[in-house]
């Protein structure tokens, strides 16, 4: 797909169709009125008949317009004007891509860009949600589909986003820069969820992290075979994986943009490649959804991709612990005591609570290695995070109050929410072990907050966040597949600490 940005009258674009906004009350936008004065009242006339009130969602497209240049007009619905926020933007946005999924016509004029969103007057950021949602919504996974599947195909192949001035235009060119680069980011984290586990496997995973540096000169990637990580000492991670015949690989990927003195911000993702739960093992309902356990590994390379794109002025790290947890004969068991990288012992009590234990060598990994300014690990980690927050919002863990603010705004700006969850000491008690320095779980209460709380124990000399994305990573049902979250508010990140320098 192509996207430009332009600034010009609606009425006189010749192109196959030109998308504007109604709002609730059959109130046209000032785009649509321009095209309704235009076209002799059609638009009025559309709107007295009741094919379009302004709901925010709906959507009516026209044909046949013989006083105009466009083939098609597409009416948007977005609700009423004063509750027209960025969340309202989003959603009329998403109603405009599905239909131009399905539309003929290689090209449309796209002026929702044009709207007033309340708390937002930045055309980039209007551009750049708009690229983002239409892309989202044009995504499709079909790489294993076979060769008599009828793939999708779509006409549209070049999308112009408007503003109202010549004078906004470098602000909408910086929309679609990041826009696509963000996009990108978010594909490659949804391909890489979407492939199934006989395909995606932790060896998968390293040899996506050797492609990225071969195409992308100013990415390093080394690969830590089982030999080496047990000569580090990772028992934690080693122990999850002794119930696989796929060998675990520790991943680091270097990319360094910035300046030498820059400490480099490091990326940690759980990429457990498939989760049966080991010897505590999950119930079979919907255990296949289990291969989007390595979504935090996925959404490390997404946005290492965007960063890379972007050519951030920034030192980014990521770093990424892949294994499967299967249940054999050398799988670990409830009650064993694993010896992590940081020497502190774990009594298991669940095999199901892996993904902590791969990360706390990681972050121990990553603590010797690195003088990082800012640590970010992300996982699919528990069901409670689920139950807390639903699907709307990521939770979000730190031990450092202003880098949780910047990933909480991050997460804002971008439509990536993520929300501020407690890490008392309180809750440390929970894991408290009669024969090991703690236990891998706490009770059922509270479950995401004491794994967070497990983590930074691993993570105290750190400058740290976590994000538990179990309910935000992937979609089940009919809609099943990955979001690709949290590469948005990753990226969106990772521009802002560009910008500060």
């Amino acid at each position: 797909m192509e996207y430009l940005v332009k600034s010009g009258s609606p009425e006189k674009q010749r192109v196959g169709c030109v998308i504007v906004g109604i709002f609730d009350r059959r109130k046209p936008s000032t785009q649509a009125e321009a095209l309704d004065v235009a076209s002799g009242g059609l638009i009025a006339s559309v709107m007295r008949r009741g094919d379009m009130d302004g709901k925010l969602g709906q959507t009516t497209l026209l044909h046949g317009m013989e006083d105009l240049f466009c083939d098609r007009i597409l009416l948007v619905g977005c609700g009423k004007e004063r509750d027209f926020n960025a969340r309202a933007y989003q959603k009329a946005c998403a109603a405009a891509a599905a239909e131009l999924d399905t539309m003929g016509g290689v090209d449309a004029a796209f002026y929702l860009t044009e709207l007033n969103v309340r708390g937002r007057d930045d055309f980039g950021w209007s551009v750049k949600q708009a690229l983002l949602t239409v892309e989202d919504a044009f995504y499709r996974f079909e790489a294993c589909k076979g060769p008599s599947f009828e793939k999708h195909t779509r006409k549209l192949s070049r999308l112009v986003f408007q503003v109202p001035r010549r004078s906004d235009l470098p602000a909408a060119e910086r929309g679609v820069n990041e826009g696509v680069a963000t996009a990108n980011g978010v594909k490659m984290a949804k391909d890489l969820a979407n492939m199934p586990g006989n395909i995606c496997t932790p060896t998968y995973l390293a040899e996506q992290a050797t492609a990225l540096s071969e195409r992308s000169h100013g990415v390093k990637t080394q690969v830590l075979e089982e030999a080496d990580m047990e000569a580090l000492g990772m028992g934690a991670l080693l122990g999850v994986s002794r119930g696989s015949s796929q060998p675990a690989k520790f991943i680091v990927m270097e990319y360094m943009n910035g300046a030498k003195s820059d400490k480099p911000t490091v990326l940690v993702g759980k990429g457990v490649t498939f989760d049966a739960g080991g010897i505590s093992l999950k119930p079979g309902a919907a255990m296949d959804e289990m291969k989007y356990d390595m979504g935090g590994a996925a959404s490390v390379f997404g946005a290492m991709e965007a960063a890379v794109e972007l050519e951030l002025p920034i030192n980014l790290v990521g770093v990424i612990a892949a294994t499967e947890n299967l249940p054999d004969g050398n799988a670990y068991k409830p009650g064993d005591i694993l010896t992590s990288m940081s020497g502190q012992t774990i009594e298991i009590l669940n095999t199901d609570a892996e993904g902590r234990l791969a990360l706390a060598d990681a972050l121990t990994y990553v603590e010797r290695n690195y003088d990082a300014d800012a640590v970010v690990d992300m996982a699919t980690l528990t069901g409670a995070a689920v139950i807390a927050l639903g699907h709307h919002a990521s939770a979000l863990y730190g031990n450092n109050s202003p880098l949780r603010r910047a990933l909480r705004d991050a997460g804002e700006t971008v439509g990536d929410r993520a929300w501020p969850m407690p890490l008392w000491e309180d809750y440390q008690s929970d894991l408290d072990s009669n024969f090991a320095d703690m236990a891998n779980v706490g009770g059922r209460a509270g479950g995401s907050i004491t794994a967070a709380s497990f983590l930074h124990r691993f993570a105290r000399k750190l400058r740290w966040a976590h994000l538990d994305i179990a309910g935000t990573a992937w979609k089940s049902g009919k809609e099943k597949g990955a979001t690709g979250r949290p590469v948005g508010l990753l990226t969106q990140y990772l521009i802002d600490r560009a910008q500060q320098g």
